[in-house]
Order: C-alpha cells, then sequence, then structure tokens
C-alpha cells in the first residue's frame, strides 16, 4: 500500500509518470523502507495507462465487493438531481441530555 501511496502522490504532485527513484525519494520523505520488487511490479503495472482511468476501474470494482455487516455500496451518481433521494433517507436523531452526576450523588468518592 505504502508503494501505491507514494505513485498517487508523485501523480498529484504534478508527475504524471514517476520512477522507482521518485517512488523511493518519496517513501524514504517519511521513513519508509522501499522495497524494489514491490515498485517495479506497480511500475509495470500503471506503465502506459492513466491513473483516472485506472482509479475508475478499481471503483467499479469495488461496488460488487459484498460489505459485512449489512452495509450496502452505494456508486457516487455521474451527473444531475439523482443525490436527492439520499437526502430524503436521513433520519433525524434525537438528541439524548446526560445528567452530570457529582461524588456527593453518590455517597462515596474514590479518593477517601
Amino acid at each position: 500500500m505504502k508503494v501505491i501511496a507514494a505513485y498517487l502522490l508523485a501523480v498529484l504532485g504534478g508527475n504524471t509518470c514517476p520512477t522507482d527513484k521518485d517512488l523511493k525519494n518519496i517513501l524514504g520523505s517519511v521513513g519508509a523502507e522501499a522495497d524494489d520488487d514491490k515498485i517495479q511490479l506497480l511500475l509495470s503495472q500503471v506503465e502506459g495507462k492513466d491513473i483516472t482511468e485506472l482509479i475508475a476501474a478499481g471503483r467499479e470494482k469495488l461496488a460488487s465487493v459484498p460489505a459485512g455487516g449489512g452495509a450496502v455500496a452505494v456508486a457516487a451518481p455521474a451527473a444531475g438531481g439523482a443525490a436527492a433521494p439520499a437526502a430524503e433517507e436521513k433520519k433525524e436523531e434525537k438528541k439524548v441530555e446526560e445528567k452530570e452526576e457529582s461524588d456527593d450523588d453518590m455517597g462515596f468518592s474514590l479518593f477517601d
């Protein structure tokens, strides 16, 4: 993951085609160890590809992955007012006021 994060940081910084040296510099700047094999594997897999297309393809794959706990993954709408139904589903939370208790109410103190 740290190699991927370093790659994305390099691209975000304006370097559209980071090299292994660039990734090693980024990882070294935060004290992380650079694994040459992982860097070369990543660079060979993303060579000649647009990062935004790779991220979009990854999102599509993640949308089909089941999430534990009964949560449903929802893809972001492309454009338009498709987000309006989601806003209607919001539930209002009831505000619960907590009473502040003091040691006098309990009849004893932990430090006596």
